[in-house]
């Protein structure tokens, strides 16, 4: 049945995607070719700090989201001791809040700007995951749901966020390689090892607050890299000098 509605989406997808336009600034590049180097070399060679960026950007969404959200029914079962039945509808619960918070999170970042969103987010990756992995320890229900929830929150937050982030560090005819390369090496390194990583820790160590400690460390890392991150909201960003910047108004007396 899962397998059936997903290809039910994928047909629904596909029938839309296949009539969407492309954007502007695609329809605006230069042909292929035209500029010499395929893209993939070219972005090698000269977005280098984009690639870092996104990468960086990235670990933390991929860490956040399949340690906070993937790795959530494990917890709840291995360490803390809840039914299957228990664990899964908890994380039904807190993937329900990702689709709730990711419109508003997006929201923000469009308002307030990129780098204002993914700071908060990030210092909240910082402060939140260990002590909301120390409540999904306890026996108590609500207490398991309120750290779930917490963590779905700050994990959606970073996603809704990245996808537009990460894409906005490229130029148009370097933008598919730059994710292909940076956000997609950290999502493989980070979102596929961190959840299998968090398991083999707190079996060796016996301490149920190691995975919250790991998103909380690679927040951390990831902060400066936030904190100097180049503004790309369209709404938010200064105007560039060019034939597109509009011209100042004089102001009346």
């Amino acid at each position: 049945m899962p397998f059936l509605f997903g290809a039910l989406l994928a047909a629904t997808v596909l029938i839309a995607r296949s009539t969407m336009r492309e954007s502007p600034a695609f329809e605006q590049q230069p042909p292929p070719g035209a500029e010499g180097a395929g893209p993939l070399m070219t972005t090698l060679r000269s977005q280098r700090p984009a690639l870092y960026r996104t990468f960086a950007i990235s670990a933390l969404g991929s860490v956040t989201y399949y340690v906070g959200i993937s790795y959530v029914p494990t917890c709840l079962g291995a360490v803390s001791g809840f039914s299957e039945s228990d664990a899964l509808w908890l994380s039904t619960i807190a993937a329900l809040v990702v689709i709730v918070v990711t419109p508003f999170a997006g929201a923000l970042s469009d308002r307030a700007g990129r780098r204002p969103a993914l700071t908060l987010f990030g210092a909240l990756a910082v402060i939140l995951p260990p002590a909301m992995f120390g409540l999904m320890t306890q026996s108590s229900f609500a207490a398991a749901l309120t750290g779930a929830v917490v963590l779905a929150c700050v994990a959606g937050g970073i996603s809704a966020v990245a996808a537009s982030a990460i894409a906005e560090q490229f130029p148009v005819a370097q933008r598919l390689s730059g994710l292909a390369l940076g956000a997609t090496a950290a999502t493989a390194l980070f979102g596929g090892l961190t959840p299998y990583a968090s398991q083999v820790l707190v079996d060796s160590t016996g301490w149920a607050l190691i995975p919250g400690a790991l998103v909380a460390a690679t927040a951390l890392a990831v902060l400066p890299v936030l904190r100097r991150l180049p503004e790309t909201a369209p709404a938010v960003r200064a105007p560039q000098p060019g034939p597109l910047a509009p011209e100042p108004e004089p102001q009346s007396r």
